[in-house]
C-alpha cells in the first residue's frame, strides 16, 4: 500500500523521499549534457520494471519477497514509526523511520531513473557505511539496475579499474574529495551519464554532471507525483542485484554477480544464528558493501532493529553510548576488544591483576569441563566416545562453579558492561583465534562464529545459541550443501577427514562478470562451489563428549595458503599466526617459508614497544613467540621485525584486513632470502 499524502510530506519535512518500488526501464534515454543540473534533466517516458510486492503492496511475508528492495514494503508496514536509522556523527545528527527510510529509497530510485539508468544496467556506488549508502544501494536496486560496489579506502587504480570493469553507466560517490582523487584517472574511454555526491558540495565544473544527494531526492520526489506512471513488470529473482568486487590477495579483484534470489536466501535463513526482536540495537561498523556486513542489516532490518552507525575511532565510546543488543564485525575488531581488557589489565595493582587472572584460569577450565559434559568438546570429536570422561567433566564443573560465579559477579560482569555488548557478538569475514573465542565465552559474552564467502553471499554456515561449539564455524543454512573433497582425486571424504570445502545452495553466486573461465572454475557441473578452503565435518556421535558437535563444519585455513617446507611438511599459517598475536608485542604477522627448512616470519611491532632498542626488541619477541606458539604443531625460527605495518594503504591488506600474502612476500623478497640464507 503506498504511503499516504500526509506521511510524505512529513516524511519529506525531515528527509525528502517515494511507496518503494523495484523498477526498471527498459529503453534508454539520451544522456544529460556535461555540467547539467538537476533542473536540465529531461523527462522520458519509458516503460518500467518492478518490485509487485514494494509497488503494490500486495502482501508482506517474505515468502513473497521476488527482489531484495521488498523488504521495505514489509518493514514499513510493521515497523513505520519505529527508528530504523541513526548516524550520530553527521551534523547534524540523522535518525530516520522505517517509514522515511522507505520513501528516500524510492525517491532515489524515480531519481536514478529521470536521469536516465536503464533496467539491467550498472551504477557504481563508491562510498562508506552511512545512512545514504543503504538508501542509494536499495534505491539502485529498487529501480532494476544493478550496483557495484566498493569502498572509498581502495586504492584508486581499483576503483577506477571497477567503475570500467563493471560497465557502469553512472557514478554515486561519498564525498567531493573522492571524487577529485578519482578525477585524475579518468579519460576518454569512460563514459558516464552522470555523477551523484551522497556528502558534500558538488564540484564548480567537471566531466560528467553532478548531482547532490539533497538534488537527487528532490528530483525524484519531484517525478513520483506526476500522473502517468506506465505498467511495470516485475524484478525477476534471478536477476543481479549487485556486482561485489572480491578484495582479492593477488591480482585484479574479479566481480561476483549476486541475484536477488541469493541475497533472499541469506535474509530468509540468518534467524538460525540469531533472532532479534523490535527495537533491538546494532552498531554498523564494517563497510556496507562486504557482503557479510551487508546480508546482517537487510536481515536484521526485516526484524525492526535499530542499527546506529559507527566507526573504529569512535567504536569505544559509541558501545557505552549505544549499548547494542547485537554487533557484526570481524576478528580483528574482536581481538582489538580482548587486546584493550588485556592491556587495562596490565595496568593494574600486582593484587587485583593476580585476582582477575586466577578468575580466568578457573573460568576457562570450569567452560573447558562443561562443553566435555555437554557434548560440545571440538577436541573430542576425531576420538571415540567415552561416557565417563563426560560424568568425571561434570562432577568437576559443579564443584568449580561457585568460583566461576564468583569471579562473574566481581569480575566478568564488569567487563560485559564495559564492552558494550548485551546478546551476542557475531564473527566473520575471517579465522576467529582461539584465544579470542575462548575469551568471550570465560566472560559470559556470547560469540557466534560463521563463516562465507562473497560467492555464496556470503554465510555459508553459522554457530547459533542453541548450538554455539567453539572451535566450529556452526551448521550449514537451511538449504545449503557442504562436501569436503580430496584436493587431488575430487573424491568425497567421510566426516573428519580434512579436504577441500565445496558448496552448493541458493546462495551460491550468478558468476563472475564477463569472466566465464573463472567461474567454471569456481563452479563445477553439478552447482559445487569450491572455496578454496581448507576443512572438515565433525563425526556424529550419540554419546561421548562430541556428541553436540557432529555435522557442524571445521575450517582449517587456506589451500593456497599452506606452506610446504623442504622436508615435504605441509604448514598452515594462520593456526601460528593467531597464537602469535596473543602476545601484546605483536601488532602483525605473516608466517613465511615455502620451500625451506624451517618457517620464518616477518613481524609487526605493537607501537608501545617504540622505545625499546632493537635487541631488547628482539630477544623479547622471541621469548614472546616461544611461549604463544608452543603448542603449535611448528615453531618458527629466524624473524624479521619490519617497521612499516601492514595496511591497505600500502596495498599489504585487503578490505577485509585479510593480509595480502603474494603482495608482502614480493615487498619483503630480499628481506626473506636474507633470513633463511643466513640461518644455513
Amino acid at each position: 500500500m503506498a504511503a499516504s499524502v500526509g506521511a510524505r510530506a512529513m516524511a519529506a519535512a525531515i528527509h525528502p523521499s517515494v511507496a518503494l518500488g523495484s523498477c526498471r526501464d527498459r529503453p534508454r534515454p539520451q544522456r544529460a549534457a556535461a555540467g547539467a543540473g538537476a533542473a536540465a534533466c529531461m523527462t522520458v517516458t519509458h516503460s518500467r520494471k518492478s518490485s509487485s510486492l514494494l509497488e503494490k503492496g500486495a502482501g508482506d511475508g517474505r515468502d513473497e519477497w521476488r527482489a531484495v528492495p521488498d523488504l521495505w514494503r514489509s518493514c514499513s508496514e510493521r515497523y513505520g514509526k519505529r527508528v530504523a536509522l541513526v548516524d550520530p556523527r553527521r551534523d547534524p545528527p540523522i535518525r530516520m523511520t522505517y517509514l522515511q527510510v522507505e520513501e528516500a529509497i524510492l525517491n532515489f530510485a524515480e531519481a536514478m531513473r529521470s536521469l536516465g539508468v536503464s533496467p539491467d544496467e550498472h551504477v557504481a556506488l563508491f562510498a562508506d557505511n552511512s545512512c545514504r549508502w543503504l538508501i542509494a544501494d536499495q534505491g539502485i536496486m529498487a529501480m532494476g539496475a544493478a550496483n557495484a560496489v566498493r569502498g572509498s579506502r581502495s586504492s584508486d587504480e581499483e576503483l577506477v579499474y571497477i567503475l570500467k570493469h563493471s560497465d557502469s553507466v553512472a557514478l554515486v560517490i561519498d564525498t567531493p574529495e573522492l571524487l577529485k582523487r578519482l578525477e585524475a584517472r579518468f579519460n576518454d574511454s569512460l563514459s558516464l551519464k552522470f555523477v551523484v555526491l551522497l556528502w558534500g558540495q558538488k564540484p564548480e565544473s567537471f566531466a560528467f554532471p553532478v548531482f547532490t544527494y539533497e538534488e537527487c531526492i528532490s528530483l525524484g520526489q519531484k517525478s513520483r507525483e506526476k500522473p502517468g506512471t506506465t505498467s511495470a513488470l516485475p524484478i525477476q529473482p534471478q536477476d543481479v542485484a549487485t556486482i561485489v568486487y572480491t578484495s582479492g590477495t593477488t591480482g585484479n579483484p574479479k566481480g561476483v554477480m549476486l541475484t536477488h534470489a541469493n541475497i533472499i536466501h541469506q535474509m530468509k535463513y540468518l534467524d538460525q544464528c540469531i533472532q532479534p526482536v523490535p527495537g533491538d540495537r546494532f552498531l554498523s561498523l564494517l563497510p556496507p558493501w562486504h557482503m557479510y556486513e551487508r546480508v546482517a542489516e537487510y536481515f536484521t532490518f526485516t526484524r525492526g532493529i535499530e542499527q546506529v552507525y559507527t566507526s573504529v575511532k569512535f567504536l569505544k565510546d559509541d558501545l557505552q553510548a549505544y549499548p547494542t543488543q547485537y554487533f557484526v564485525s570481524v576478528p580483528l575488531v574482536y581481538d582489538t576488544l580482548y587486546s584493550g581488557v588485556q592491556k587495562q589489565l596490565s595496568k593494574a595493582s600486582g593484587l587485583r591483576r593476580a585476582l582477575v587472572m586466577g578468575f580466568m584460569a578457573i573460568s576457562s577450565f570450569f567452560k573447558d569441563l562443561k562443553r566435555i559434559s555437554e557434548g560440545r568438546s571440538l577436541t573430542r570429536a576425531r576420538e571415540h566416545p567415552n561416557r565417563l570422561e563426560c560424568f568425571l567433566a561434570g562432577v568437576m564443573a559443579m564443584i568449580l562453579s561457585p568460583l566461576h560465579f564468583l569471579g562473574d559477579k566481581i569480575v566478568f560482569s564488569k567487563i560485559r558492561a564495559a564492552i558494550g555488548i548485551r546478546k551476542a557478538g557475531i564473527s566473520g569475514g575471517g579465522s576467529l583465534p582461539k584465544h579470542v573465542d575462548k575469551f568471550f565465552e570465560v566472560v559470559g559474552i556470547t560469540l557466534l562464529n560463521g563463516y562465507g564467502l562473497t560467492e555464496s553471499s556470503p554465510v555459508v554456515s553459522t554457530r547459533a545459541f542453541s548450538d554455539n561449539v567453539l572451535g566450529t564455524v556452526g551448521m550449514p543454512l537451511r538449504e545449503t550443501e557442504v562436501k569436503i573433497v580430496d584436493p587431488e582425486s575430487r573424491k568425497t571424504l567421510a566426516n573428519g577427514n580434512k579436504g577441500i570445502v565445496t558448496v552448493r545452495g541458493p546462495q551460491v553466486m550468478k558468476g563472475y562478470y564477463k569472466n566465464p573461465d573463472a567461474t567454471q572454475k569456481a563452479i563445477d557441473g553439478d552447482g559445487w562451489l569450491d572455496t578454496g578452503d581448507l576443512g572438515w565435518v565433525a563425526p556424529v556421535w550419540k554419546t561421548g563428549a562430541a556428541r553436540k558437535c557432529g555435522g557442524m563444519l571445521v575450517l582449517e585455513g587456506r589451500a593456497k595458503e599452506t606452506i610446504v617446507l623442504s622436508t615435504g611438511e605441509n604448514v598452515e599459517p594462520t593456526e601460528i599466526e593467531e597464537a602469535a598475536l596473543q602476545s601484546s608485542l605483536i601488532d602483525q604477522i605473516m608466517v613465511v617459508g615455502q620451500d625451506q627448512r624451517r618457517l620464518g616470519a616477518l613481524i609487526v611491532a605493537s607501537k608501545d614497544t617504540a622505545a625499546t632498542s632493537a635487541n631488547d626488541l628482539k630477544s623479547l619477541v622471541r621469548e614472546e613467540l616461544q611461549r604463544c606458539t608452543s603448542s603449535c604443531s611448528f615453531q618458527i625460527g629466524p624473524f624479521v621485525i619490519v617497521n612499516e605495518p601492514f595496511t591497505m594503504e600500502n596495498g599489504l591488506l585487503t578490505p577485509t584486513m585479510k593480509l595480502r600474502r603474494d603482495a608482502i612476500l614480493t615487498r619483503y623478497r630480499n628481506q626473506i632470502d636474507y633470513l633463511f640464507n643466513k640461518t644455513l
